[in-house]
C-alpha cells in the first residue's frame, strides 16, 4: 500500500504574493483611517498617566480602569447599577417613542393640527429639562417617576421634530402618483409617507437614545441611591477615581451598543435607502 501525501504548501504561491499584500494594506489603511484616531488617543492617554505628564490620581492609566471596570462587574455591584440605569432610560425612551413618532406623524400631515400643537410644543422644546428636573421632584416626588419622566421629556423633542420632517420631505410627486393609481389615504400613508419617512425617524431616535443617556446621568446624580449615574458621583466623593472612569466608560460603551443596534435596525427596514446602505 502507497501513501500518497497531498502538496499543501503553507505559503501562498509568489504570484499570488503581490495580491495579498495589497489586499492586506488595503485592510490596514481601512483599519486605521477610522480607528487611529482613536487608538492614538488611548495611547497617549496611556503614556501620559504612567510617564506623569498628568497625574494619575485625576487620569489613571487604562489598565487600572480595566481593572476596577473587570472588578465592578464581576462583583455585581456596576451590573446592579447597569441594570437600573438600563430600566430607567429605556422605559423613557419606550414612552418618548410611543408618543413622538405617532403625534409627529400626524402634525406632518394635518397642518391643523401641527398650526395648533406647534406653539406650545416649540416652548416646551426651548424649556431645559434639567431645568424643570426640580418642578418634576416637586410635582413627583424624588423616586423613579420623576427621573423617567425628565428623560422622556428630553428624549420626546429629538423624535418628535425628526418624524415631522421626514413626513414633509416625502416628495409630492410619489404621493400624487399613488393617488392617480387610485390608492386611498391610508395606502398613500402605508405604502408611501411611512417608509419614505422611516430614515428620518431614525435620525430622531438616534439622537434621543444619546439624549436619553445624558439625562439619565444627570438624574441619577441628584437624589438617587442607585444607577451609574450615581456610582459615578459617588466614586468621585469617595476618591475613587478608577472606579468612576469605570462607570464613566460603561456609560460610553452603553451609548455605543445603543446607536449600533438602531444603526442595524435602520439597515434591516432600510435597505432601499442610499444612507442606510
Amino acid at each position: 500500500m502507497s501513501l500518497h501525501v497531498l502538496d499543501t504548501p503553507a505559503t501562498a504561491p509568489p504570484s499570488q504574493v503581490p495580491a495579498l499584500l495589497h489586499r492586506t494594506g488595503a485592510a490596514g489603511a481601512a483599519i486605521l483611517s477610522r480607528w487611529g484616531l482613536l487608538l492614538a488617543f488611548l495611547l497617549l492617554w496611556q503614556v501620559a498617566s504612567v510617564q506623569g505628564w498628568v497625574s494619575a490620581s485625576v487620569l489613571p492609566p487604562l489598565g487600572t480602569i480595566a481593572g476596577a471596570l473587570w472588578r465592578g462587574i464581576v462583583g455585581g455591584a456596576l451590573l446592579d447599577d447597569l441594570a437600573i440605569s438600563l430600566q430607567r432610560s429605556g422605559l423613557a425612551f419606550a414612552s418618548a417613542v410611543g408618543l413622538g413618532i405617532p403625534l409627529g406623524l400626524l402634525m406632518g400631515q394635518l397642518r391643523p393640527v401641527e398650526r395648533a400643537l406647534d406653539p406650545i410644543l416649540q416652548l416646551f422644546r426651548q424649556t431645559s429639562a434639567l431645568a424643570l428636573y426640580p418642578v418634576f421632584i416637586l410635582l413627583l416626588g424624588l423616586g423613579e417617576a420623576s427621573k423617567v419622566f425628565v428623560i422622556f421629556w428630553a428624549t420626546l423633542f429629538p423624535i418628535l421634530l425628526a418624524t415631522i420632517g421626514g413626513v414633509k420631505e416625502v416628495d409630492a410627486k410619489l404621493i400624487e402618483m399613488a393617488r392617480s393609481y387610485g390608492a386611498t389615504r391610508a395606502t398613500v400613508f402605508r405604502r408611501v409617507i411611512l417608509p419614505a419617512s422611516v430614515p428620518q425617524i431614525f435620525v430622531g431616535l438616534r439622537l434621543s437614545a444619546t439624549t436619553a443617556l445624558l439625562l439619565l446621568i444627570a438624574a441619577e446624580m441628584i437624589g438617587a441611591n442607585r444607577g451609574l449615574g450615581f456610582q459615578v458621583m459617588n466614586a468621585q466623593y469617595n476618591f475613587q477615581v478608577p472606579l468612576m472612569w469605570a462607570a464613566i466608560l460603561l456609560l460610553a460603551l452603553l451609548g455605543l451598543a445603543a446607536n449600533a443596534v438602531l444603526v442595524l435596525l435602520q439597515r434591516r427596514l432600510c435597505r432601499w435607502s442610499a444612507d442606510a446602505r
